[in-house]
């Protein structure tokens, strides 16, 4: 299988560590030269999608599949061109792109299918989450705890409030479940838990979850029931949030995710990748089987300064060429720019256990020699601030 992924940031990185997993040949581009995934595909080649769409039709014209690792709407239309007239299967649904792209739509959507979601609008009680109506997961987030600084809010952004989402803040554990789907047919994936850090960015993701049955099916009934409404072709994913015994959705995104995709791959052996291809190439509605959850943990480290911090995947975005290493650190694989432990650095890292609890004090494990090699100090997670505690931090 040839795949040319344009695109080599977060979505990217995710792309092509699953196209290793699935043995795909891999063909990145990006108009950047450093981008992270430039160190995990096979070839990389430097060209605009918007302005050079000769040359970067000439590369893909070979691709079995095009997978957009981006979210930029210029370049999204120009990459459709490209493929449409070169008769390439590009995995990309534009339609429901349209609406999960906006937060707006994706409540107004949330509203009329009668799906459970938290409240909007100024009143909708405080602390309240402010969002852009057009960004992507947590970028531009806020979250205003008090009357005084959400007027101040409201009153700096007077002549663009349509442009901003204000929804009520709920406490709760986060999940996410991605479902893919062909002509009003729909299939989900496993369950994932996420962890966020001080800016709502996924700071790690474990599986399987400690949630229970009938809301799992839950999850898995709302993921079909907008996959249907959307008429969705491809991938969409859920972040919901556990709230006082119900679920309510936070935001979707018809669009392949990053991060969650490892670790369902690395958990339960699917690979979303396998299942886009049946989907476009092949036009086949894919059959998915749930049938081995190993324990997964997916989480960002930094490290510098004589201190190693648990952050959000944004850490990864701007940190340069990343290679593979398996076993790094008593890891399963690590995703980084090591080159030297008295280097800053950052880096993914994957652990896998036969169950959660396993994989958690493997990750403890690995987290301690990197502290002791690295003569590192300082470890910092507000979730599980003694890795020598093998039983905290867990979703």
């Amino acid at each position: 299988m040839k795949l040319a992924v344009v695109g080599g940031k977060l979505q990217g990185i995710e792309t092509c560590y699953l196209a290793q997993q699935a043995g795909w040949e891999v063909l990145l581009i990006d108009k950047t030269p450093s981008v992270p995934a430039r160190g995990l595909c096979g070839a990389f080649r430097c060209y605009d999608v918007v302005r050079e769409t000769g040359e970067v039709g000439q590369l893909i014209e070979h691709a079995d599949l095009v997978i957009p690792a981006l979210e930029d709407t210029v370049a999204l239309q120009s990459l459709r061109d490209i493929c449409s007239r070169r008769g390439i299967p590009l995995a990309f649904h534009p339609e429901a792109y349209a609406v999960t792209s906006s937060k707006k739509e994706s409540d107004d959507l949330f509203g009329r299918l009668n799906l459970p979601a938290p409240r909007s609008g100024v009143g909708c009680g405080l602390p309240v989450i402010v969002k852009p109506v057009d960004s992507s997961g947590s970028r531009g987030v806020l979250k205003i705890t008090d009357q005084e600084h959400l007027t101040l809010f409201c009153e700096k952004n007077r002549f663009n409030m349509q442009n901003w989402i204000v929804q009520e803040f709920l406490e709760g554990p986060s999940y996410s479940l991605e479902v893919i789907g062909l002509e009003g047919r729909a299939v989900t994936l496993q369950t994932t838990g996420l962890d966020m850090d001080a800016s709502y960015d996924c700071k790690r993701v474990v599986a399987p979850v400690d949630l229970p049955a009938p809301l799992d099916r839950a999850f898995a009934d709302m993921a079909k029931t907008l996959a249907q409404s959307l008429n969705l072709w491809g991938v969409m994913d859920l972040e919901v949030v556990h709230h006082e015994g119900e679920l309510k959705i936070l935001e979707i995104d018809a669009r392949l995710p990053s991060q969650t995709p490892t670790a369902v791959e690395r958990s339960s052996g699917i690979n979303i990748l396998e299942l886009l291809a049946e989907v476009f190439i092949h036009r086949r509605p894919p059959e998915v089987s749930l049938t081995r959850q190993l324990g997964v943990i997916y989480e960002h480290i930094r490290v510098d300064d004589h201190r190693l911090e648990v952050s959000g995947e944004h850490i990864m975005a701007g940190a340069g060429p990343l290679h593979r290493e398996d076993g790094f650190f008593g890891v399963d694989t690590a995703l980084t720019n090591f080159s030297s432990p008295d280097r800053p650095w950052v880096a993914t890292l994957i652990v896998v256990g036969p169950d959660r609890d396993t994989a958690w004090e493997k990750r403890c494990d690995a987290v301690r020699t990197i502290m002791e090699v690295c003569e590192i100090a300082h470890y910092i997670d507000p979730d599980a601030s003694d890795p020598s505690n093998a039983k905290e931090g867990r979703a």
